[in-house]
């Protein structure tokens, strides 16, 4: 990649990043209904998650390279069916006991599940390998060096939310449905906003 092209590489980071998604609304709602330890033992998941969707792509783009761009609209649908489903879970939880929530608190497993399924952690790592390193370098040793900087760009900005769940978590105790009808709704605008044509 061109030095030229490193703004706007991060500011494409950015963006993509720290907007909602699926990974920053469930962990905004652990933060809300759990608190920052639970929130934390599922960032791990999202990290470890993030880093083998990370590693995969530069398989993927270094062993196929421009052929991926046939089957983005595929994976464009498969991702907003699954953030429906997520909309589904995160307003059906709200109604769950204190003692049920307890033990339903999402960990590890749950997400790395979460950002091995995104959709949009997906395309964001494939679209920022095949748009900012493929056309400037064939070199398996630059994809993977983009690729290893990928996982500190989404679980970096999964903090942010995190913390700001966290912070939030007393604010929202009263107004628990609320918090979690709104985090469905975000992300049921998500997956709308996948198919709307633009």
């Amino acid at each position: 990649m061109p030095v030229s092209l490193i703004p706007s590489f991060l500011t494409y980071c950015f963006v993509l990043c720290i907007t909602p998604g699926p990974a920053n609304l469930c962990i905004l709602s652990t933060a809300l209904r759990f608190g920052r330890q639970a929130a934390l033992r599922q960032w791990r998941g999202l990290f470890t998650g993030y880093f083998i969707v990370a590693m995969l792509s530069v398989l993927i783009s270094y062993f196929l390279g421009s052929v991926l761009h046939q089957y983005t609209a595929l994976l464009t649908w498969v991702g907003a069916a699954y953030l429906l489903w997520l909309a589904w879970h995160t307003f059906r939880s709200s109604g769950l006991a204190s003692d049920e929530k307890e033990a339903a608190a999402p960990g590890f497993v749950t997400g790395m599940l979460v950002n091995l399924t995104n959709v949009k952690v997906i395309l964001f790592c494939l679209t920022a390998l095949s748009t900012f390193v493929l056309p400037y370098s064939k070199s398996f040793w630059s994809l993977l060096a983009v690729g290893l900087f990928l996982p500190f760009t989404g679980p970096v900005a999964n903090f942010v939310w995190l913390f700001s769940g966290a912070a939030l978590q007393k604010l929202f105790m009263n107004h628990r449905r609320a918090a979690d009808i709104l985090c469905a709704a975000a992300l049921a605008l998500c997956a709308v906003s996948l198919v709307l044509p633009r």
